[in-house]
């Protein structure tokens, strides 16, 4: 019933789907400073900017609000009724004269359910992500979890219902165009038939999720907000500690991570406990619903093939060496050592500018690159801004990363960052805006067709971050300054990539030991380890510690799987974006339109414009050999 956010979390650090909550995204490294430069090099204003704070009156205007009790009491009524109307109908009457125009009817008001439900569920959502240690908060956002599980019980039947109509019957009513305009949702609803329960068991199945993977994906939530980290005598959440791993002070970068690792040590019980709790969950799911592969499940909702995947994964893997090893081994170089210790990986470089980036001059930045590309995208994106769907700056209690939650058609996306003024952050602005744009697009297909696939959902946040670097990298003249945004691009893209798959590796290790029993937290981090040697290399020293940094990584936990979808997103976009410099004529037009379209086309649809085929081997090997050349320019740089 819930849609699930567009997030970042895991690039560099660690987006979810569980009722009314939206997935983080990348751990950023939230108040921003006064900046002193820009990534290129520029003066920008010493004062620092207020960040701004979104404003969720859009959806409702308080917690306590008698809206929300209204809907709340609406959404039980809706849903009783809609049962009570329809269940055990569908077959018998889509088959009779006329009963095309009924099961249309029936659809649209299972969309307007679906679109009530969203708002409740994406306002508690946004509320808890705010502050998800505040008891009263986390008090509404559960109450408001249950409701919502609870009222779709009844809607439970609708689509195994739908499911099985007979398709000569089901193709002939959506030859009406009341019925035929719901086409596209109703054959990706088809495409779970083979994987669909009784219904008593599938309801059985939604009603144990609050008290199963939602309950431990709340804890995981809550335990993460309230971890402390004691750097320099002082107690640190989680996001300024991992800031700190990008501090320009080496001796930071090592307190940082010596931090976060003992806290984590301490903790290792709780999160081996959920990591072992929700894989088992999840293998007893798919052994009910006869799926072979521990990621078979994640492939269907993001419509694509095994066999895709398991293309992009190999190809990632056999490029490790090209790609995240020989740029490690170079960064190693400029900070005059052989290796670099696991919390150096991502350090500043020695020739990057010095100071922050202003949000003021950030924004500006973002919409100046989205305007030169679409003046349409980058008014779309102004909207974020002016009228309060961003929340910006760090506060104790908020969900660490980004992400960009598209709520509910008839409202709009809210954006949460934790914005610090790094070089990076200006990149996650672009990101998070990108999906922001995106779903704003789709939003006109309505709450059932607006969501995409993962495997589309990445494309429009990390083109954006694209457009932006792109455009920095031009205007950028001083040689060092433009060596260190290309380096700066470089391990965003190896975070994006490199680290995603090796992500995927984890997931699937742990998902398949788990068959064969519980996991100690040793074993876990021995997998983390043998994955994280084998993607970052020889140049990355991976010390005492570190063994543990599996366990703040929230796509594990609320998404299984989802993480390749960053990598998928980010080697399509390189390809797309080759297009779109060879013939820029008509192509933004083309892309917005892909966009728009939502979750109404397949990938492979949407791609066919531009002359791409994710299918050919040959695909991800083109993605990829993007990264691999700025590696050359920068090796050529010394």
């Amino acid at each position: 019933m819930a849609k699930s956010a567009t997030s970042r979390t895991a690039k560099s650090s660690s987006r979810k789907s569980i009722p009314a909550k939206p997935a983080p995204r990348k751990a950023a490294p939230s108040k921003a400073k006064a900046a002193k430069t820009t990534a290129a090099g520029r003066k920008t204003a010493s004062k620092p900017a207020k960040l701004p704070e979104w404003n969720l009156t859009d959806l409702y205007p308080a917690t306590d609000s008698p809206e929300v009790a209204a809907d709340l009491d609406r959404l039980d009524a809706e849903c009783a009724s809609f049962e009570a109307d329809f269940k055990g109908r569908l077959a018998e009457e889509t088959a009779k004269d006329g009963g095309a125009l009924w099961l249309a009817g029936a659809v649209k008001r299972y969309e307007a359910i679906e679109d009530l439900a969203g708002r409740l569920g994406s306002y508690a959502g946004l509320v808890h992500a705010g502050d998800s240690v505040d008891p009263v908060k986390s008090k509404f956002y559960g109450d408001v979890s249950e409701r919502l599980t609870a009222a779709s019980v009844h809607l439970l039947f609708f689509t195994l219902e739908l499911n099985r109509v007979d398709d000569a019957v089901l193709e002939t009513a959506m030859q009406t165009p009341e019925l035929g305009h719901y086409r596209p949702w109703i054959e990706d609803l088809r495409k779970d038939k083979p994987y669909q329960l009784e219904d008593r068991i599938e309801q059985l199945f939604h009603e144990k999720s609050q008290t199963g993977y939602g309950a431990f994906n709340r804890l995981f939530d809550q335990t993460i907000s309230s971890l402390r980290f004691k750097v320099g005598g002082k107690e640190l959440a989680i996001e300024p500690t991992l800031n700190l791993m990008q501090d320009r002070a080496p001796e930071k970068r090592k307190a940082a991570a010596e931090a976060l690792a003992k806290t984590f040590k301490a903790n290792e019980r709780t999160f081996a406990l959920i990591t072992n709790t929700l894989a088992k969950d999840k293998e007893i799911s798919d052994r009910w619903r006869g799926f072979e592969d521990v990621a078979d499940s994640r492939h269907l909702a993001n419509r694509v093939e095994r066999e895709v995947v398991d293309a992009l994964v190999a190809s990632v893997r056999a490029a490790y060496p090209k790609l995240s090893h020989r740029y490690y081994k170079l960064k190693a170089g400029w900070f005059k050592k052989k290796k670099l210790p696991y919390w150096d990986r991502n350090a500043p470089l020695p020739f990057a500018a010095t100071g922050t980036i202003a949000w003021p001059e950030a924004r500006n930045m973002v919409l100046t690159a989205y305007k030169a590309f679409s003046p349409e995208m980058a008014q779309i994106a102004e909207r974020f801004f002016t009228d309060r769907w961003i929340d910006a700056p760090v506060r104790p209690g908020k969900a660490p990363g980004a992400f960009s939650h598209p709520t509910t058609p008839s409202a709009h996306p809210y954006v949460l960052m934790n914005y610090q003024g790094k070089p990076r952050d200006v990149m996650t602005l672009a990101h998070e805006l990108g999906h922001g744009v995106h779903q704003v697009l789709a939003a006109k297909n309505g709450a059932l067709m607006a969501p995409t696939p993962l495997t589309l959902a990445e494309t429009a946040s990390v083109f954006g971050e694209m457009l932006t670097f792109r455009r920095l990298l031009t205007q950028t003249k001083d040689r060092k300054q433009r060596q260190a945004l290309l380096a700066g691009k470089v391990e965003d893209m190896i975070n994006t990539v490199v680290r995603q798959i090796a992500f995927y590796s984890f997931e699937r290790a742990v998902h398949t030991e788990r068959r064969s029993g519980e996991l100690t937290a040793q074993r876990i981090g021995e997998i983390w380890l043998s994955v994280q040697g084998e993607s970052l290399g020889p140049a990355i020293e991976i010390k005492p510690g570190y063994e543990s940094f599996w366990m703040y990584i929230p796509h594990f936990i609320h998404s299984p799987f989802y993480v390749y979808a960053y990598a998928f997103g980010d080697c399509l976009v390189n390809s797309l974006y080759a297009v779109y410099e060879h013939a820029q004529e008509g192509f933004a037009e083309r892309y917005l339109a892909m966009l728009a379209a939502g979750g109404t086309k397949h990938y492979s649809e949407l791609l066919a414009p531009f002359g791409l085929d994710a299918k050919n081997p040959s695909f991800w090997d083109g993605g990829l050999s993007v990264i691999a050349g700025m590696i050359d320019e920068l090796e050529a740089m010394g």
